[in-house]
This record gives structure tokens, C-alpha cells and sequence, in this order.
């Protein structure tokens, strides 16, 4: 599939109501544990995504569509949910991560989106150049890419207890 951007929102549009349907009012057990070690919980992973919303995506297609001469990117603190505060319930980063993403979609719709703006560049601090199209893309596989991983460490609480189905859990092995 090649990109397009109205295929892009439609996932785009979606990741919040999806985190909603599978994190809305569950225990803390299955919210706060992880996969061991410096991964993150799923609540670590939705105060990410919120801080994506805040400081990544539409800001850096903002400079990307400027005048400005320079076009580097803010460097984006990928742990920063981890100094936030960590009393908030679920719900409310839920509400607060769908608020975000709506005025984002709207932002997004409202840039000038075409075959020469998709072109259009930027300079990630790290990477080097990079594209609007390959900046929106990435912005979709990185929804799809937390919220399979939100699945993978819930279903890792499990591990243990599923006995000799863990042979056909393909989920649980990596």
C-alpha cells in the first residue's frame, strides 16, 4: 500500500477508541505491570503517546511545511511520561490522549497535504532528513506498533499460566 493520507487518518482517528475499548476500567494489575526490566506498563505507554500528541507529530509537520530556514526537529524525550505525573487514572489519560489526537487530526487535515508537501523536509536530531510523507507514516505504525505492544504485555501476565498452549501463543515469545 502506498501512502495516502486519508488512509493514514483513518488509523490515525481510531488508536484512541481502541486504547479505550481495550484499558477503560480494568485493574491495575493488568495496567501498571510490564514486561520486566525498563519496558514500559500500558499506562507508561499511553502517558507516551499523550506526550507524542503534546510535543512530536503536528510540531514537527509544522516545520517541516514552514519558511524557516532551519528545519531540525526539537528532540523528542521518548521517556518523558516517565517524570509525569503517575497518579492520574487510566480515564483520564484516555480523555486526555483522545482531546489531543482530535485537535491533531484537525490540525492535520487543515495542512496543505499534496505530492510536493509530502516531499517537503525536516532534520530529526538523529536521523538526518526526513519527509512529511515518511513523518505521517511513521506516526500510523507507531500507533499500530504500542498498541500491539500494550497487547503483548498484557498477554505476558498470562505467560506462566497458560501452560502448554504457550507452544501456539506466538505472542508470548517474543
Amino acid at each position: 500500500m502506498t501512502f495516502d493520507v486519508n488512509k493514514a487518518i483513518e488509523i490515525l482517528e481510531r488508536t484512541s477508541s481502541t486504547l479505550s475499548s481495550l484499558l477503560h476500567g480494568i485493574s491495575n494489575e493488568w495496567l501498571r505491570n510490564n514486561e520486566g526490566g525498563q519496558s514500559w506498563s500500558p499506562y507508561e505507554i499511553v502517558g507516551h503517546l499523550i506526550h507524542g500528541e503534546k510535543t512530536d507529530w503536528i510540531p514537527r509537520a509544522k516545520v517541516i511545511l514552514s519558511d524557516a530556514a532551519d528545519k531540525t526537529f526539537t528532540p523528542f524525550d521518548r521517556f518523558a511520561q516517565l517524570n509525569d505525573d503517575q497518579e492520574k487514572s487510566i480515564e483520564e489519560l484516555l480523555r486526555e490522549f483522545k482531546e489531543l489526537r482530535m485537535e491533531n487530526i484537525k490540525i492535520l487535515k487543515s495542512f496543505p497535504i499534496n505530492s510536493s508537501t509530502l516531499q517537503q523536509k525536516g532534520i530529526h536530531p538523529e536521523l538526518g532528513e526526513a519527509n512529511l510523507k515518511q513523518l505521517l507514516s511513521t506516526w500510523v505504525v507507531h500507533d499500530l506498533g504500542h498498541i500491539a505492544q500494550i497487547s503483548r504485555v498484557m498477554a505476558k501476565q498470562y505467560k506462566n499460566e497458560v501452560g502448554p498452549w504457550q507452544a501456539y501463543l506466538g505472542i508470548l515469545k517474543k
